[in-house]
């Protein structure tokens, strides 16, 4: 649609719209309907039908529930307001009803003077239920501001002033759905503009339509872009304000682009009065007129509102600052998506559908692409054009976690066995057979889907094809019906063309002084004599295939002989450790049921050999490249489990020294922080890779250790790190156990290589996650388990085509845990769109969040912090304007306007940019921010989610015999009431914060001890008691941990206590002591950007 064309003008609100194909027609409410109510507003620049045209005086309108418009009257007196619930001295008891205050200066004058509305019950309102999640416009309309007054309705016939910017309101909205906070899919806008669509004056003509172009907030509904129902106390955007400048429903091709965080639709817009400087974005509190101008980004909101003044003519007020319940919450989102979409399953067949978020608990049934679980994208209709891929800036990305694991009730891939012959491919381009082929010519040919080369089909694949051109048995066939499944590989997909031997695992223990004196060798060696009965084994096995070997080591490397037909276990020393070598090959790698005996002599020796050891240096490269040897002398993959406690500096190859130096945060060499410090450590991961020898560490240190350098194996490897800073037996023996039961018992493929393939137009360039890559293509992986992701981005290397759409394919070869060669295959269609507005519906906030912390926590390798954070604040700033500047209706600059499928990115990516990695307190070691920037590199989206966001869950509110998990709240202080217990997680750390007026009952029963004061602060176990509140609670905190990756460490925390402040660090909505800008802050930093890019 020409950009330029202006639209026909719209029916007044009385009457039926112009249906949208493909959606209801709508009572202004996403119901399906015939017309609006009849008894609703008449073309909106005359008298109201049926309505008194005076406000009686003392009488105040109840606010609407989706925005019905209200008026400025002249007849509104003094200290009564014609659109206020409340006088200026009335103190609303509970949640203030929110709404824009807009005033009128009289020298402003609108078009013909409105009629005023009269109060009414908001019961009998006729605008219909509240905007779904999908829809957009956040407005602030449905609420109302009380207390400020409404001055005389201009003279009909004169001009605006020049376009301002009006603050957005606070507090919360009436009827706003089960979960108070604001209205489903809305966010009330930030502030709202004074040109106002629809309240123009007559003599302009109407604002040209966009092509992807949204019905302007105060007109035409916007449609929403889901078809969930809707919530009550939502409404689409308010009645036209005046008919002949209102824009008409738009044509097909100019669908809005969904829900928009706009103004309020009803209200006519605010004006400026003369002295005031245009664009200043203001606020307004719940009670009283338009604020003053809001100050800068990051200076506090001076003022408070003022509750019991007595009215008197309108002023500006001190500025308040944007009430948290006014602007988008995570909470709300979560819920609504878990309410809408959480009880049907998720049923893939569908090209381009946007999964329900990952917070959200649901069922997957594969028809044709891949599951969520496997692969989630930044956006699932993506732009046909770079050029547009530019425009938008929103990064095309896929985060896949090829071997995740399913909920029982999903089934796990198919395995296909085609035999000597192998699974099927392309000739050309090596894509593997999936749904998405296309047979011809009787089904002795295929097309391939990826490059569009014709290929034959061997004899013994040939099917005939129906009516469709389907293949018969394509549902019989998992690789021609399902998004994912698993081909047996031949022998031509091994090393050295000879199938693999079982893998192994061998596990390195640090005996130095430090490992001893905690206790940790004891209570290692006491463990690993149970969990040997717990390696990972395939399907319905007796035992596992794997073999298991054990080396200690200081300074030097003891290797131990542990063959079964020995009585004792040998031990062998190598003391030259600059050139190791391994000294024994039979009996080093041992099956465990065959050498049981010999092996539990060897962990009952161990602690007693080294009990009076004195030696405190360690080696640390040595004892990786041992372990590799020894995987190579046996001619297979595996992995090593290194328990290491402190900083390798006894002389050898991998010798490290202190170069800790907090000067240098906020320096250009801050880098050299998360850099390694030598070489070495590189080279050595990429010998482990070609022998298919991946490294778990766990890290034990009591002081600087270096883990930038230490976690680099692990890391290009595809393991793990484990940091258990200070450690204590009996503080840190469950969360080490746990992690390490967990470690060793779980899945993991060996040896692998996963290459992502791609339809022509689009192509995998740049790869995010602990893995090593020798070549532009492949991700070679020494091992995978399930909780590892790889994150893709892709750019455009052509035009893509809205018909055909963008596949992606990753393959992943690996080998299982019972040395079996196998081929994972993952397939997904994306849609391809000309609009942004369909790219802006169908992005995925918590994916694109995930996306970009990798990408800044890979940057601060080679880039300052501070350009990496303005980097990212740019990138968002830009994805949203673009939004704003061709999606959106056209409105004032003072309005912040988010598309709905990202109205959480500035709150999520102001938690990424407040994280230690970017932003660090003063308690955030070098070491701490190491660990984390790696450990997040290879998070999946879900992880990322709640790390960055953490959930805090309010224990008392809900009923004691309840026994699903209490809803959650925002992360902020101001949501936590002294007299309540919470708990907070963010899947590394789970703390129970205790306010100091919880009833004594509840301490009782809960920590067993008479009074708050008694409690012991730092507790990390809570004592096992018999009554329901201890059990719930013990539950709840046993279900949280099992559905994290790593063991959460409980830590009690006491109102007012030191420990406090830790649990702070964690309510990320609010300001940090290192500096970081709390939600509100932020968000009005994130308008000031837009702002800037659009002018």
């Amino acid at each position: 649609m020409n950009v330029n064309q202006s639209a026909a003008p719209v029916p007044p609100f009385g009457q039926p719209q112009p249906i949208y194909p493909g959606y209801h027609q709508s009572n202004y409410s996403g119901q399906p309907g015939t017309t609006a109510p009849p008894t609703s507003y008449g073309a909106y620049n005359g008298p109201v039908p049926g309505y008194q045209q005076t406000l009686p005086q003392g009488v105040s309108r109840a606010p609407p529930s989706s925005g019905a418009p209200p008026v400025s009257t002249a007849q509104a007196t003094c200290g009564q307001t014609a659109y206020g619930q409340f006088g200026q001295g009335d103190v609303q008891n509970g949640p203030s009803s929110t709404v824009q205050m807009q005033r009128l200066p009289g020298s402003q004058p609108f078009g013909s003077p409105l009629a005023p509305v009269v109060s009414q019950p908001a019961v009998l309102q006729p605008y219909g239920p509240p905007p779904t999640s999908a829809q957009v416009t956040a407005q602030l309309a449905g609420m109302q501001i009380s207390g400020a007054m409404a001055p005389a309705p201009p003279p009909s016939g004169l001009g605006y002033g020049p376009p301002t910017s009006l603050a957005s309101a606070s507090g919360s909205f009436p009827n706003s759905g089960p979960y108070g906070s604001y209205p489903q899919g809305q966010a009330p806008p930030l502030s709202q503009a004074q040109g106002h669509q629809g309240v123009q004056p007559p003599q302009r003509s109407a604002p040209p339509l966009a092509s992807s172009f949204t019905p302007p907030a105060s007109g035409v509904p916007r449609m929403p872009s889901m078809t969930s129902p809707l919530l009550p106390g939502q409404g689409f955007g308010g009645p036209p304000v005046s008919q002949p400048n209102h824009v008409s429903s738009p044509p097909p091709q100019a669908l809005p682009p969904g829900p928009q965080v706009t103004g309020p639709p009803g209200p006519p817009p605010p004006m400026h009065s003369s002295q005031q400087p245009g664009y200043q974005l203001q606020q307004n509190g719940s009670f009283g007129p338009t604020r003053g101008p809001q100050p800068n980004y990051g200076s506090p909101y001076p003022g408070a509102p003022t509750f019991g003044s007595q009215p008197g003519p309108p002023q500006p007020l001190p500025p308040k600052r944007l009430d948290p319940d006014a602007i988008p919450s995570p909470i709300q989102v979560i819920e609504d998506d878990r309410n809408n979409r959480g009880s049907e399953p998720f049923v893939t067949g569908v090209r381009g559908q946007v999964p329900p978020l990952v917070t959200t608990s649901f069922l997957v049934k594969d028809q044709g692409n891949a599951s969520p679980r496997y692969i989630r994208c930044t956006s699932y209709n993506i732009p046909c054009t770079s050029d547009m891929a530019k425009q938008a800036q929103v990064p095309l990305a896929a985060v896949i976690k090829p071997l995740a694991r399913l909920p029982p009730e999903e089934a796990s891939p198919y395995v296909v066995d085609h035999g000597e012959s192998g699974p099927l491919r392309c000739n050309r381009c090596k894509a593997y057979m999936c749904p998405f082929m296309q047979f011809i010519e009787g089904g002795r040919r295929f097309q391939c889907c990826f490059c569009s080369c014709i290929n034959d089909v061997p004899p013994q694949y040939f099917q005939h094809l129906d009516h469709t051109g389907k293949r018969v048995d394509a549902y019989d066939r998992p690789e021609l019906s399902l998004g994912s499944y698993e081909f047996l590989a031949t022998v031509d997909y091994c090393k050295n063309n000879k199938f693999p031997s079982p893998p192994a695992f061998i596990f390195m223990i640090d005996v130095s002084y430090n490992a001893i004196r905690t206790g940790l060798v004891r209570l290692l060696c006491e463990e690993l004599k149970s969990l040997l009965d717990y390696l990972p084994r395939e399907g319905g096995a007796e035992e596992s295939a794997i073999r298991v070997g054990f080396v200690t080591y200081n300074k030097v490397l003891h290797f131990y002989n542990v063959k079964s037909s020995l009585a004792q276990p040998q031990m062998m020393v190598v003391s030259d450790v600059a050139d190791m070598f391994v000294p024994l090959l039979d009996g080093f790698l041992v099956n465990v049921n065959e050498s049981r005996a010999v092996i539990t002599s060897l962990l009952d020796q161990i602690p007693e050999m080294f009990a009076d050891t004195r030696e405190t240096e360690t080696v640390f490269a040595p004892v990786i490249q041992a372990g590799m040897e020894a995987l190579k002398a046996a001619e297979c993959a595996g992995k090593l489990f290194l328990f290491h406690t402190s900083l390798p500096i006894a002389e050898a190859p991998g010798k490290l020294k202190n170069r800790d130096d907090r000067k240098l945060i906020n320096t250009d060499k801050e880098k050299t922080l998360f850099q390694p410090q030598t070489g070495a450590y590189q080279t050595l991961a990429k010998e482990c890779v070609a022998q298919g020898c991946c490294v778990d560490l766990f890290l034990f240190p009591n002081q600087y250790v270096d883990v930038a350098t230490l976690s680099v194996v692990p890391q290009l490897t595809g393991g793990s790190v484990y940091k258990y800073a200070c450690f204590q037996v009996e503080n840190d023996q469950e969360r080490f156990l746990s992690d390490l039961r967990r470690d060793v018992q779980k899945v993991v493929g060996f040896d692998a290589v996963m290459r992502v393939r791609t339809s022509t137009g689009i192509r995998a360039v740049d790869f995010f996650g602990a893995f090593y890559m020798s070549n532009t293509t492949d991700v070679e992986l020494a091992g995978l388990d399930g909780d590892k992701t790889v994150t893709v981005e892709f750019k455009h290397d052509d035009r893509l085509n809205e018909e055909s759409g963008a596949l992606l394919q990753c393959a992943l070869l690996y080998t299982s845990c019972a040395g079996q060669r196998r081929l994972r295959i993952h397939n997904l269609a994306l849609n391809c769109c000309t609009l942004l507005a369909d790219l802006y519906r169908n992005c995925e906030t918590d994916t694109l969040i995930n996306y970009m912390a990798k990408f800044a926590y890979r940057g601060v390798l080679n880039s300052p912090v501070k350009s990496v954070r303005d980097t990212l604040i740019t990138q968002c700033a830009q994805i949203l304007a673009c939004y704003r500047k061709n999606c959106a209706s056209p409105s004032s600059a003072g309005q912040l306007i988010l598309p709905e499928c990202m109205k959480l990115l500035p709150v999520y990516l102001n938690c990424v940019l407040k994280s230690d990695v970017l932003q660090p307190g003063a308690e955030v070691t070098t070491d701490d921010r190491a660990y984390v920037r790696q450990l997040v590199t290879s998070m999946d989206v879900a992880e990322t989610n709640v790390f960055f966001y953490p959930r805090l869950l309010p224990l008392t509110k809900s009923p004691i015999e309840s026994t699903t998990e209490p809803p959650a709240i925002r992360a902020s202080e101001e949501r936590l009431s002294n007299g309540d217990i919470y708990l907070l997680e963010n899947g590394l750390n789970l703390f129970l914060w205790v306010g100091a007026s919880v009833q004594q009952g509840v301490v009782q029963s809960l920590f067993n001890v008479p009074s708050f004061s008694q409690i012991t602060s730092g507790l990390s176990v809570l004592p096992v008691l018999d009554n329901p509140l201890s059990k719930k609670v013990r539950c709840l905190i046993d279900s949280l941990r099992a559905q994290r990756s790593r063991y959460m460490k409980l830590i009690v925390v006491k109102q007012e206590d030191k420990l406090e402040m830790l649990f702070k660090h964690f309510l990320v909505e609010d300001k940090s002591l290192s500096g970081g800008a709390s939600y509100v802050d932020f968000l009005c930093h994130m308008h000031k950007e837009i702002r800037q890019l659009l002018s």
